[in-house]
C-alpha cells in the first residue's frame, strides 16, 4: 500500500507531468483534485472532455496505486466516460474513485467528478487496469 505523501511524491518525481492534487486515499478509494485554468477550457465556457478523462484516468492509478503499491507500470486497458452536465469554468474539478474488484491482473474502478462544490456529477467513468506481474 501506498500513503496519500508516499503518492504525492511518486508523482512529483515520477510524473512531474501530473497537474493534480491528491486529497484522500483510503480503502479501495481515493479522491483528486485539478485546478482549472483558461488552458482546460473549450469553447462555450466549459472544461474540456479530455480533461474530464484525464482525471478519471488519474484517480483510477492513484486508488489502485494506493493499494498496490507505487507500480509505475500498471496501464490503463479501458476507460468508459459519460458526460452528465457541463462543469463551470471557474471551479475546480474533483474526481472520487472506487474500486470495484483489484485483483492480482486487472482492477476495476468506477469514477465520479464533480465541478467545485456541486453534489451533481458532471461525469462519470469506468475504467480497467492492467497491473504487472509480481518478480
Amino acid at each position: 500500500m501506498a500513503t496519500k505523501a508516499e503518492l504525492t511524491h511518486f508523482f512529483q518525481t515520477d510524473f512531474p507531468q501530473a497537474d493534480f492534487l491528491i486529497d484522500s486515499v483510503g480503502e479501495k478509494s481515493a479522491t483528486i483534485r485539478k485546478k482549472i485554468n483558461q488552458g482546460h477550457l473549450r469553447p462555450g465556457g466549459t472544461v474540456s472532455g479530455p480533461v474530464l478523462m484525464e482525471l478519471a484516468d488519474a484517480a483510477l492509478y492513484v486508488t489502485i496505486l494506493s493499494e498496490i503499491g507505487l507500480v509505475a507500470h500498471a496501464v490503463t486497458t479501458n476507460l468508459n466516460i459519460n458526460f452528465l452536465r457541463k462543469p463551470s469554468a471557474e471551479k475546480d474539478i474533483t474526481a472520487k474513485c472506487t474500486l470495484i474488484k483489484l485483483g492480482k491482473v486487472l482492477a476495476i474502478g468506477e469514477v465520479s467528478i464533480y465541478s467545485g462544490d456541486s453534489p451533481e456529477p458532471v461525469a462519470h467513468a469506468v475504467g480497467t487496469y492492467s497491473i504487472p506481474p509480481v518478480k
